[in-house]
């Protein structure tokens, strides 16, 4: 509510308010440089506001321990130890974690046909990509938050990661926040919609209501 976020004389985020109802996937879009990263970095803790409060699963703090038990986070450069193999990720990944879903990732990954054994900076730009997701949902997440993940893919790699979210949501009830500069990613995917522009909520609502309204 009311949520700022200054970085030295400028305003990432200015008197930003906006809800999130849970069991969603809720698209992020605005254009580059709106404050769409300060926002999701505020949400899982990466960062603090300057200004107003920000609660994450129905009031809690960003970065206590229940938050980061539920949010798993996948920033839009899918950070990975290019010189660790699959394998090496997957178990710094678990000692990390105080959960993990080892058995899940494993076989996701199989499934995907990524190689354990191979170094993570040989993969593809997708299978880095789906790599990243995987690690994230094995930590059985309840808020799934994802930074402009496909900026780098090409259109069957986002296809794939897509995919992959939308099995999560039906099978196990994650909700889902994404970002993106481009709406026609998201719009076949989201049931919600922010749209963020100048560091500020423009519009913010369950995408039907906001297209009968429109209409």
């Amino acid at each position: 509510c009311g949520i700022g976020k200054r970085y030295g004389s400028t305003w990432a985020l200015r008197e930003c308010t906006v809800a999130i109802p849970d069991g969603h996937v809720a698209a992020l879009v605005g254009p580059n440089g709106a404050g769409k990263t300060t926002l999701l970095n505020l949400a899982v803790g990466l960062t603090a506001s300057t200004a107003g409060t920000v609660t994450v699963l129905g009031g809690t703090p960003p970065g206590s321990a229940a938050a980061l038990d539920g949010i798993a986070f996948v920033g839009q450069d899918t950070p990975l130890y290019t010189n660790l193999s699959v394998t090496d990720m997957l178990h710094l990944t678990r000692n990390l974690n105080r959960h993990f879903d080892q058995g899940y990732a494993k076989a996701r990954l199989g499934e995907l046909e990524i190689p354990l054994t191979r170094r993570t900076g040989k993969l593809s730009g997708g299978q880095r990509a789906q790599l990243a997701l995987t690690l994230a949902l094995a930590r059985r997440p309840r808020l799934l938050v994802l930074d402009e993940p496909m900026s780098s893919l090409d259109p069957l790699a986002r296809h794939d990661f897509m995919a992959t979210v939308m099995t999560a949501i039906a099978d196990d009830g994650v909700s889902v926040v994404l970002s993106s500069h481009t709406l026609a990613e998201l719009e076949r995917v989201a049931d919600y919609f922010i749209l963020l522009s100048r560091g500020s909520v423009q519009v913010a609502g369950e995408v039907d209501d906001l297209l009968a309204h429109h209409r």
